[in-house]
């Protein structure tokens, strides 16, 4: 018997993002998910196929839940997603999935779910899905410890993880996720004042939740350290304020890189220096354009961003410190504020985005698949060679790489929606100015609609990873799921294994 559980096909998809209210609510293809996952149960009849929910399956982040993450209120909140409209024909298609002999589901704990390591939570799942059907609660398994999945098919070793156990913003704290689990299991409680969230966690929720209820689309930009945050500031310049948290956001994530290096080694904690990500600063967040608004067009060697909110953090917070306009206003943010809405008032709010675009967007690489990004990297630096298939999310951007020696790496990208700037759009004023009302309009319906040089502004890109045994052969596929999803997915790129 084999210690880890054979397959003939495994499916992988990640980044769902089931949460928030209508109007809230990011991920838009459900019909879709709901025919693909029928899809997959219909293959090998008389085989063994699994599909692994590979991360972010909920949105809790979305949900209006006391504190960071939700523990009293853990089943009331997911039951609240499953049942709304937008997400029920889901879990319709997965409980039909593990009624089915010789399916397996397996779902991955994320960043943006991870009440599902709690057991009331898994046991509302198993409810959901199987009822008191034995059988088909046997075919539903939980990875919620950071150690992802790890299955057999053919001769090849495919791992599963959602990604975050290597980013420096979002990791888990599983250890503490379990003392939570024992709470409840105790019957007591956890205050909210109790749990300290990660970076990305603290960034949904301090910052980009509320600009979210103006601008919808504010989840759909990639890269989201940069282009994400330097937008919203730009659009509108009372949001400089929230330059404030970004200090205790970044200086949060930098307490993070020294808790994520190695998580997924068996071999404990290494040295920083040999493993870690760089840090990142306000300056690259924001871009050299936005960076020099701030600092107000000054001369080389001039303070930067970083270096002016330090300065005033550190007058602010000094007992008796005299009251000015910098920290009297916004704290922190006050010099920014004034240097910034100068700058854009300066060049227009329209012309000023346009140039920050260009500067988050130079020489990206974002939507190439065979991108070896930092999640590429660093997953791949902590998986041990035995390991023939490496399949991840979190970055809602699909990858399919040939590492060498009959080793693949995939990311299953996302099922939300993305958004994507051409260089046609950001290439003069006048080819922005749509652009740029369809952004301040802020609905997502109007983002869906708007179109471009006949481009659409909204990917429609729902993204899979196949792995199967075929003709003696493994075959690793990276695929769009298009139509209605009952249709055969479109292979992108495939490795065969011999």
């Amino acid at each position: 018997m084999s210690e880890f559980p054979a397959y003939d096909e495994v499916h992988v998809i990640s980044d769902i993002h089931m949460g928030g209210k209508p109007g809230f609510q990011i991920l838009r293809e459900t019909q879709r998910l709901a025919n693909y996952i029928r899809w997959v149960a219909a293959q090998r009849p008389e085989g063994r196929v699994a599909l692994v929910l590979n991360g972010d399956v909920f949105d809790t982040l979305a949900e209006d839940i006391r504190g960071y993450v939700a523990v009293d209120e853990a089943t009331a909140t997911l039951t609240r997603i499953m049942d709304d409209k937008s997400f029920s024909g889901i879990w319709e298609a997965l409980a039909d999935f593990v009624k089915k002999k010789g399916r397996t589901l397996v779902i991955v704990i994320g960043n943006h779910d991870i009440e599902v390591s709690f057991p009331s939570v898994q046991r509302l799942i198993l409810s959901r899905l199987a009822g008191e059907d034995l059988l088909a609660r046997a075919r539903i398994e939980f990875s919620t410890t950071g150690a992802g999945h790890t299955c057999l098919v053919g001769n090849a070793r495919v791992f599963c993880t959602h990604g975050n156990e290597v980013d420096a913003w979002n990791y888990n704290r599983y250890e503490d996720l379990a003392k939570v689990a024992r709470r409840l299991n105790a019957g007591r409680s956890l205050e909210p004042s109790e749990w300290y969230p990660n970076a990305g966690t603290r960034m949904v929720k301090e910052v980009m939740n509320e600009v979210k209820r103006r601008y919808a689309w504010i989840d759909l930009l990639k890269p989201e350290t940069s282009a994400a945050v330097g937008t919203l500031v730009v659009l509108d310049p009372s949001q400089a304020a929230k330059i404030n948290s970004l200090l205790s956001i970044l200086g949060e994530r930098q307490r993070g890189s020294g808790q994520v290096d190695q998580r997924l080694s068996a071999e404990g904690f290494q040295p920083r220096q040999a493993t870690g990500a760089p840090a990142i600063t306000v300056d690259q967040l924001l871009g050299p354009n936005v960076s020099a608004g701030i600092q107000g067009g000054g001369p080389a060697g001039a303070q930067t961003a970083d270096d002016m909110l330090l300065a005033a953090e550190k007058g602010f917070k000094q007992p008796g410190a005299r009251a000015t306009p910098a920290n009297e206003t916004l704290g922190t943010g006050g010099l920014i504020w004034d240097r910034l809405t100068g700058w854009i008032t300066g060049v227009g709010k329209d012309e000023a985005l346009r140039r920050a675009l260009k500067d988050w967007l130079a020489d990206d690489k974002t939507f190439d698949i065979t991108d070896q990004d930092d999640t590429y990297k660093q997953v791949t630096a902590s998986v041990g060679a035995s390991t023939d298939f490496i399949v991840t999310g979190h970055t809602h951007l699909e990858r399919a790489i040939d590492m060498g020696g009959s080793r693949y790496y995939f990311n299953s990208g996302t099922w939300i929606r993305l958004m994507r700037f051409s260089d046609a759009m950001l290439k003069d004023a006048a080819s922005f100015k749509p652009v740029y009302e369809a952004l301040t309009d802020g609905g997502m319906e109007t983002i869906d609609k708007a179109k471009f040089g006949g481009e659409s502004f909204v990917m429609d890109q729902a993204s899979a990873v196949s792995i199967s045994l075929e003709d003696g052969k493994v075959v690793g596929r990276l695929t769009h799921i298009e139509g209605d999803g009952t249709g055969k997915p479109r292979v992108i790129e495939q490795f065969a294994r011999p």
